[in-house]
């Protein structure tokens, strides 16, 4: 059972303030139902879900719509129940819970003074309505021996039907849910000049998922935000994960912004009537009300850490809004004559003042990972840990399409081929012990990160995380998102020692590399994925084409990764993909932290 002091509760109470409702072994313990004349008239359109799970509580979720007449200022109450069976048969909890506008009528309890490692049942009651049954569990304590995660990232509603979600729901032995960041997009339908589709908005009418007419343009305000999320929750996928397995979530940009950093984003645009520091509040206020997360006083310090017994401590990153550094950009660096300043982009690039996280999370971070007993430490964070260093030849063709006209495009693309294949030639060719000329090694060594908005762009703070972990003795995987693409990447420090692993998962829908580089089908992907994972040192395993999920089970003596993709994502009927299923493993122990297949 969970005690407070008297100063502990009041400082939860006023920071719920009527949000979050305190449901403990003494509030709702059982009695007769109610007959539900005292409840208003609501729906449960968006589902139900759980999250932020501890060994003895665990946050439950819903929505409710109401309908009809009454009385705003008097707001809405709605009941629960709980119970250890799915029939209801053995109800545990029954609650009465006010709920208001100011909160969008979302309901928030955090269940508290429950059994570790328990599976509880709950629903939502109103007048006239009862919501679908939600499973939920929490964490274990003690020697544990194993347990499953699914991660997800990048869920666009106009490019398709989250089919991911629905899959994953379908795991039986499923314990938890990771969501990485981007479960929205602020996106309207079109670009600023009304005509131009936004991004990924290209066959949203001929699927059927086009914004409504009163949220299609980009989100600014905290309405827009709401009514966004308020559209993610119909979809039947989303619906069925949440109702499945608790899920513990931390944004990435598009919660908010595309490339957000602590000071802004490159869509924030003050004429669109919004500062960014009303921007960041009122998205975050939308996000806390609409996601099974505990409310915290600064809610940019979303960074928080969930032991699984001894077997997983799993530590959630913030690294958009509270201490990221604007990011790096390669056009800045190109003088007047068209040179590159190569001096002054690796100075900036590895500056000590460049930092993701920021002084207090990273110190946070390290102080949990020095306190945990736990077998495995794992970053639920957004992007790509791994180093990314392409030759610069391909880094400098890719960055030409977003600026040549369609036209120009499909001659681009076959100079990309051209170069990818002459290149991953050259490094078979070195890997077999073959000589190469002087040109032929430099435009093998000659290489530049693909991506500066990921940890590439931060090479001083990943190294003092990776250091931080070597001198801890830990084993480490890191969970990334954000590419919407797979990639399986051995993490070494600058000196080349093998520090742990990261997995990292496609999009749920967003378009990854196969958009972006026109890949016709899998063949041509295959050979570019072969391409790639050949030039880029210590990479393991990348997808470029497909979406989907990925799962990791956790064992004292591994961590086996295994990613799922469905074959349709424009209508809910959908199959999985099983000859692009992928499985890799990484074992325990200072000699073994690395991915095998």
């Amino acid at each position: 059972m969970s005690l407070f002091t008297r100063r502990e509760f009041l400082k939860i109470s006023a920071l719920s303030a009527c949000s979050l409702y305190i449901s403990t072994a003494f509030t709702g313990c059982g009695g007769d139902t109610n007959d539900g004349r005292n409840y208003a008239d609501v729906t449960f359109e968006h589902g139900v879900a759980s999250g932020d799970p501890l060994s003895d509580r665990v946050i439950l979720w819903t929505r409710a719509t109401p309908f009809g007449v009454f009385d705003e200022s008097k707001g809405l109450k709605v009941g629960l129940e709980v119970a250890e069976d799915e029939a209801f048969t053995k109800i545990l909890r029954k609650e009465e819970i006010l709920i208001s506008k100011d909160q969008d009528y979302t309901v928030k309890v955090d269940l508290q003074d429950l059994q570790a490692a328990k599976v509880y049942y709950y629903r939502f009651r109103a007048k006239h309505s009862v919501s679908e049954i939600g499973r939920t569990k929490t964490l274990p304590v003690g020697d544990v021996s194993q347990v499953k995660m699914a991660l997800f990232t990048c869920a666009n509603y106009p490019y398709g039907y989250f089919n991911a979600y629905s899959e994953a729901a379908k795991i039986k032995d499923l314990d938890v849910a990771v969501h990485v960041g981007d479960y929205i997009y602020e996106y309207g339908m079109f670009e600023s000049d009304g005509k131009t589709p936004a991004y990924a908005t290209q066959k949203a009418q001929k699927i059927n998922r086009v914004l409504p007419s009163d949220n299609d343009k980009e989100c600014v305000s905290l309405e827009d935000y709401r009514k966004r999320y308020a559209l993610y929750h119909t979809d039947k996928g989303t619906q069925a994960i949440h109702k499945a397995v608790p899920m513990i979530v931390v944004w990435d940009d598009h919660e908010i912004a595309n490339d957000s950093y602590k000071d802004g984003a490159a869509n924030q645009n003050p004429e669109d009537g919004a500062s960014w520091e009303q921007r960041v509040t009122d998205g975050l206020q939308a996000y806390f009300e609409w996601l099974p997360i505990r409310p915290i006083e600064d809610k940019k310090k979303i960074f928080r850490s969930f032991d699984f017994g001894n077997l997983i401590s799993l530590h959630m990153l913030e690294t958009r809004l509270f201490g990221r550094s604007k990011q790096l950009n390669y056009g800045n660096y190109f003088k007047a004559d068209g040179s590159f300043d190569a001096t002054k982009f690796v100075q900036d690039l590895s500056s000590s003042k460049r930092t993701m996280l920021g002084a207090e999370q990273l110190q946070w971070l390290q102080e949990k990972m020095q306190k945990s007993q736990s077998t495995w430490q794992v970053l639920g964070q957004q992007v790509l840990m791994g180093g990314m260093n392409l030759p610069a030849e391909v880094i400098m063709l890719v960055g030409q399409l977003d600026v040549v006209p369609d036209s120009q495009k499909p001659a681009l693309m076959q100079k990309i081929n051209t170069s990818l294949s002459q290149l991953a030639v050259l490094k078979v060719k070195k890997l077999q012990g073959g000589t190469l000329t002087a040109q032929e090694e430099a435009r093998l060594s000659t290489v530049m990160p693909y991506n500066l908005d990921a940890w590439d762009g931060y090479p001083y703070e990943r190294e003092v995380i990776f250091a931080s972990a070597k001198l801890m003795d830990k084993n480490l995987v890191v969970f990334a998102g954000d590419t919407h693409n797979g990639w399986a990447n051995n993490l070494k420090d600058k000196d080349g020692n093998q520090i742990g692993v990261e997995f990292a998962t496609t999009s749920v829908t967003s378009p990854g590399f196969e958009d972006y580089l026109s890949l016709p089908n899998q063949e041509s992907t295959k050979q570019f994925e072969q391409a790639i994972t050949l030039l880029i040192d210590n990479l393991k395993y990348f997808n470029s084409y497909d979406r989907g999920f990925l799962t990791v089970t956790f064992t004292p003596d591994e961590a086996v990764c295994e990613w799922y993709y469905v074959d349709n994502y424009d209508s809910e009927t959908y199959g999985t993909q099983e000859e692009r299923y992928k499985k890799l493993k990484v074992k325990k122990g200072k000699e073994a932290r690395k991915i095998e297949e």
